[in-house]
């Protein structure tokens, strides 16, 4: 059987350790990684992988075309004999482009380490490897092999990552993701509403809207009326919601538009919610005559339902319990990798991740004390998994 040890254990190897994982923070954030910018983003990458390679791992570096390489590290654990895997998920790209530092410092003030990307989400890579040094040091015999992925391209949908993240998963028994906790309790996220874009084109006919009205087909009057009708689709009780974020329309005003156009941000908590918005939206119909409906775009991030992380969820918060930790949950608005490997049926934890606030902004942060026990809930949860 193997050796199982309790979050306590870890959490007494990792609390003298807080230096070290604030120095290695350090390091993380200040080698920038702009997700569009692939020579910053492979030189971050490289710092990563040095920093991992000290610690007896298998580091695999995936070429990357267009984005930053990904790093794959893989532990099977002290003479373990592991049957499985766990995948633990992230990213290193951030929204902040080269030179932000320059304005937006790397400092610790007020038992708080701020800089771009500190919380979303280079803080969670450094506990991850310190979770992994937790589960060295204790000699801990895993009963799976764990793979750490870390990819270059979420903040900007996964386009190139994704094919890699997914085959992990399908490998996986489970799934934990190391984004950002919520909130200044560090609350995991449980669910995730499914995102998605469509643009809503109108196609009307042009005339002049002095001499000859009647020969026209208005498309912004038109679009109006179809903004009106999908607005009463939205249900923030089930988490369902259609926002039309941008309009477009017109040349003149004395010319009758032939063309408007309407971009919607569609959210919704559930497949069959999402499922069902989409089929509503392509079976709109104009209400002029003359006038022509196009759809375009959709859901392109599923819905991490809570029924995927619900059992997950129950083990954390039982190890946390033994550290005298509270752990709460919520539901985000907003997606993550985590949505598309609950997508395919396997179990997911979402907000792993450090504790903190600001979140793409001047002020993002994380709370330092709080680091070594988010480490050792993690290391805790992939010996018991």
């Amino acid at each position: 059987m193997p050796d199982f040890h309790s979050p306590k254990e870890f959490l007494r190897f990792l609390k003298p350790r807080l230096p070290e994982m604030l120095a290695t923070l350090r390091r993380f954030v200040t080698a920038e990684s702009p997700s569009l910018e692939k020579g910053a983003a492979d030189r971050c990458c490289g710092v990563i992988a040095q920093e991992w390679s000290k610690h007896a791992v298998r580091v695999d570096r995936i070429a990357q075309k267009h984005r930053g390489d990904l790093l794959r590290i893989t532990y099977a654990g002290a003479k373990s004999r592991t049957s499985g895997q766990l995948l633990v998920l992230g990213h290193y790209d951030t929204v902040y482009s080269t030179g932000t530092l320059a304005k937006m410092p790397f400092h610790v003030k007020g038992g708080k380490a701020y800089g771009p990307g500190t919380f979303d989400m280079k803080a969670g890579i450094v506990q991850a490897l310190f979770a992994l040094r937790a589960l060295q040091h204790l000699r801990v015999q895993l009963q799976k092999r764990i793979v750490f992925l870390w990819t270059s391209d979420e903040e900007i949908g996964s386009e190139s990552s994704r094919k890699h993240f997914e085959a992990e998963a399908r490998r996986s028994d489970a799934v934990f993701v190391l984004e950002p906790s919520f909130g200044q309790h560090g609350l995991l996220k449980t669910a995730r509403k499914g995102v998605g874009e469509a643009a809503l084109i109108v196609h009307g006919r042009a005339s002049h809207a002095g001499l000859a009205p009647q020969e026209g087909v208005n498309a912004i009057h038109e679009l109006a009326r179809q903004i009106t009708r999908i607005e009463k689709w939205n249900d923030l009780h089930r988490g369902v919601t259609i926002n039309a974020g941008i309009i477009e329309g017109g040349t003149r005003t004395n010319v009758i538009p032939e063309r408007a156009r309407a971009v919607l941000d569609l959210r919704a908590l559930r497949v069959s919610d999402m499922r069902n918005l989409e089929v509503r939206l392509r079976g709109l119909r104009a209400v002029q005559a003359g006038a022509r409906l196009e759809i375009t775009g959709g859901f392109d991030r599923p819905p991490l339902e809570r029924k995927m992380s619900a059992s997950l969820f129950a083990r954390a918060q039982l190890l946390a319990k033994q550290m005298n930790v509270s752990l709460g949950e919520c539901t985000a608005g907003g997606g993550s990798d985590g949505n598309f490997t609950a997508a395919l049926g396997i179990p997911t934890l979402d907000g792993l991740g450090a504790v903190g606030d600001g979140a793409h902004s001047s002020h993002e942060h994380v709370l330092i004390n709080t680091m070594p026990q988010r480490a050792a809930l993690l290391a805790a949860l992939l010996a018991k998994s």
